[in-house]
């Protein structure tokens, strides 16, 4: 038995107090304490008995005294899974095994040895750590990672490898002859091709390959059993299976069913199918190495046939598409192979066979004489022409001819003209302009021409036709004059003070583009104050912002002019405004865009809350008497009066009282004059220094009384009414629109002339203190008419 001398497990790395790694010499002089244990072999599967010694542990310190100390042993297999593999005697030192082991599952085991001092459990010496690694043998046989395999193979595929890789492994121990293994073929069936497994040296795979030739008629499909054998003391082995599907291909030539064909066509006859060919192919139908492909060996040197091959049947149908002559040609022998769309695949020999040549046959087609088409001497005629030209011109006369006919029995028809500009002869073909010709018209193509399509037709039996294409080329002239492509533009002031105002011309160069803009319209001094333009030539011009301006609509008026001179003016209309996001302006953005259906509902039950209150307040002042409210003279009140629109006259009698003054009673206010108001209203000398202000205020009460605003004041007795003297009682719509800058019409209000005091001798120094806020107001109303210079 072998013994191992171990250093303890903390042994090669000491150190030095200090942190430096002694030398070897200084290691081997300071490690005094060593373990000694017999090499330790475990092979897997070991049958037994058990438990089994393995090895015996020893350490110079049991030396001293063997009563005191005691073996431990630790680590895989003993605390750690696997559990209760190993084991140690405490006195002794022998370790024992105790149930067999499968390398595959734990190919070693990491174990822990300490000696420790029975009385305090303390260890006596370091722990020695080693692994044990078990000894594999041969319990594992290779196996493929398929059983059972598929393969699908051309029948015309070259002998060789096969698109069919076999794969194994062996979980025995790497790189020993229990996992080192062959692939081979065990049994095929049919026999014949041979197959066979090449593998390459060290690898644990190998290729199907195949010696010979596949024939889908005779067999279609093989079952091959292939073995994969290792190389162990008893050699262990597993098989697959492979089966190979063989696809039909091309290995069939095509061939004719007759000798000949024979068929017939008329005189210039084209487009129609003349016969049909018919071939037998053996592979299988519908696929490459079935379907069929016709061409000409010889006799359609001109193309007047093709042969497509129909996909359904696999016969060859023959097309004439260009007519014959029956005066050059009276009879047309073709010759037609036939091959398919797959390659002809020919087993390889030795020596090699030469492929077969495709089969042909021949086609004979007889013209028949029939009335010839007339000709023109070109089947297109280029005309140019200049557009906007009087009509009338002559723009085509045809030359042509008949092998059948008198040219002068053929007339002429017009087959295509979509603007009808043109006019023709029916005798002669001659073609004239009836109209004048627009090159921007709808009918012209990109290229400036103008197509006019006519037939010629002569008095055979049948007639023929024969038709001529005329292209008539228009030339462009100045006829269109610039315009905008677009007439309203936003200009993002917080973003942009400029806008590009691009243009458009129908016409072509140099009859368009680049064009030259200016300012235009009457002002033209104030609109360079607020626009310029920059830049003012090209295919747009620049519009810029020279002032701040306010937002709003601005209508800028524009001349543009082509390169020729062409003048137009157009009138740009700019919305000036602050935006958001890109061109649109922040106040066109919809406001109810986050007004959802809730605050919808809110609106309908604030609005029906409202109609319900006034329902409850009308029918409590159903029929109940209105009392007039009586207002304190100090009590001041600014009247409005940009309302557009008044309410319903009131129907009861329109009246006002003022407060006497001075005990003077002021009665029967209709018939107070201009004049006793205006003596009245200048004895306010306090506030107004003319009696223009005091006109102005005078009628600022006649409008007051008009309205019929009442007022009511009761002092010393006296009282004053001032009444509507017009007796027509109108109802005017609510708000409805007044234009207060329409000076046609003379006002509807009633005159002062109409209005007069009771007693013209009444004492009115009353309105001379009217209180302190009507004194504010004055005031205010006095410095501005001073500041703007109004003489009243």
């Amino acid at each position: 038995m072998t013994t191992a001398m171990a250093e303890t497990l903390f042994g090669s790395h000491i150190m030095h107090k200090r942190g430096k790694r002694l030398s070897k010499q200084e290691l081997l002089l300071r490690s005094k304490r060593r373990w000694v244990l017999s090499t330790i072999e475990i092979v897997e599967e070991d049958p037994g008995p058990f438990p089994k010694a393995t090895t015996q542990m020893f350490n110079d310190m049991t030396d001293a005294d063997r009563n005191n100390h005691r073996f431990h042993i630790s680590g895989t297999g003993v605390d750690e899974d696997p559990k209760g593999v190993f084991s140690i005697d405490e006195d002794t030192g022998t370790v024992y095994v105790h149930n067999a082991i499968d390398r595959e599952t734990h190919p070693f085991f990491h174990i822990k040895f300490d000696i420790l001092h029975k009385s305090t459990n303390l260890p006596i010496d370091r722990t020695l750590a080693f692994d044990v690694e078990v000894k594999d043998i041969n319990d594992n046989p290779p196996k493929f990672e398929h059983s059972v395999m598929t393969a699908t193979i051309p029948e015309n595929i070259a002998e060789g490898y096969l698109p069919v890789r076999l794969k194994a492994f062996d979980i025995d121990k790497d790189k020993t002859i229990n996992s080192t293994f062959n692939i081979s073929v065990l049994l095929q069936e049919p026999k014949e091709p041979k197959f066979d497994v090449m593998q390459t040296a060290g690898t644990k795979h190998g290729d199907l390959t195949f010696t010979g030739c596949f024939d889908y008629d005779k067999v279609k499909k093989y079952k091959i059993i292939v073995q994969a054998k290792d190389h162990g003391i008893k050699p262990l082995s597993s098989t697959a299976v492979i089966n190979v599907n063989i696809v039909d291909t091309n290995t069939h030539a095509p061939t004719f069913k007759m000798k000949e064909y024979h068929g017939n066509m008329s005189e210039m006859e084209s487009n129609r199918e003349l016969l049909r060919i018919s071939v037998e192919d053996k592979d299988t139908p519908n696929t490459p190495g079935w379907r069929a492909k016709y061409f000409f060996i010889k006799g359609n040197e001109h193309e007047n046939y093709k042969i497509e091959t129909d996909p359904k049947t696999n016969d060859g149908i023959l097309t004439v598409i260009k007519g014959k002559d029956y005066e050059r040609t009276t009879l047309d022998t073709l010759q037609i192979g036939v091959e398919n769309e797959q390659p002809l695949f020919v087993c390889r020999a030795t020596p090699p066979p030469t492929p077969p040549p495709p089969n042909s046959v021949d086609v004979i087609i007889k013209v028949i004489d029939v009335n010839d088409p007339p000709e023109f001497d070109k089947d297109v005629t280029d005309v140019y022409q200049r557009e906007e030209e009087e009509p009338g011109k002559v723009l085509f006369n045809p030359k042509i001819t008949d092998a059948d006919s008198e040219v002068a029995n053929i007339r002429y028809e017009l087959l295509e003209d979509p603007a009808d500009w043109v006019t023709i002869d029916e005798k002669t073909g001659q073609i004239k302009s009836v109209k004048k010709m627009d090159r921007e018209s709808p009918f012209v193509d990109d290229d400036n021409i103008y197509k006019v399509l006519i037939a010629a037709i002569d008095d055979g039996e049948p007639p023929a036709t024969a038709t001529g294409t005329i292209l008539i080329h228009l030339g462009d002239i100045n006829d269109n004059a610039p315009k905008l492509i677009n007439q309203s533009f936003v200009m993002c002031i917080n973003k942009d003070k400029s806008i590009m105002v691009p243009v458009e011309d129908s016409d072509a160069p140099p009859f368009s583009g680049p064009f030259t803009f200016a300012l235009g319209g009457d002002d033209i001094d104030t609109l360079k104050q607020q626009w310029k333009l920059d830049p003012a030539t090209g295919e747009a011009g620049g519009l810029v912002c020279l002032q701040n301006l306010a937002y709003g609509n601005y209508s800028v008026p524009l001349t543009i002019q082509d390169q020729q001179g062409m003048v137009t003016d157009e009138t740009v209309e700019v919305v000036v405004c602050e935006c958001k996001e890109g061109e649109v302006c922040r106040d066109n953005l919809p406001l109810v865009s986050r007004f959802g259906a809730a605050g919808i509902g809110v609106l309908i039950a604030g609005l029906l809350l409202f109609l319900l209150l006034l329902l409850v307040i009308f029918c409590e002042t159903v029929g109940k008497k209105l009392n007039p409210i009586i207002e304190d003279e100090g009590n001041q009140t600014l009247i409005k009066y940009n309302e557009e629109g008044g309410g319903c006259a009131c129907k009861t009698e329109p009246t006002l009282f003022l407060t006497s003054y001075n005990s003077v009673a002021v009665t029967d206010g209709p018939k107070l004059t201009t004049m006793q108001m205006s003596q009245v209203m200048t004895e306010d000398t306090a506030m107004y220094k003319s009696s223009q202000q005091t006109r102005e205020m005078t009628s600022m009460f006649e409008q007051q009384y008009v309205m019929g605003m009442t007022s009511d004041t009761s002092q010393g007795g006296q009282s004053m009414k001032l009444y509507v003297i017009s007796g027509e009682q109108l109802d005017y719509p609510v708000h409805q629109p007044h234009e207060y800058a329409y000076e046609g019409q003379g006002s509807k209000c009633q005159s002062l002339d109409k209005l007069s005091l009771s007693n013209p001798g009444d004492d009115l120094e009353f309105l001379s203190d009217l209180g302190p806020k009507f004194k504010t107001l004055g005031g205010i109303c006095h410095q501005t008419m001073q500041k703007k210079k109004i003489q009243l």
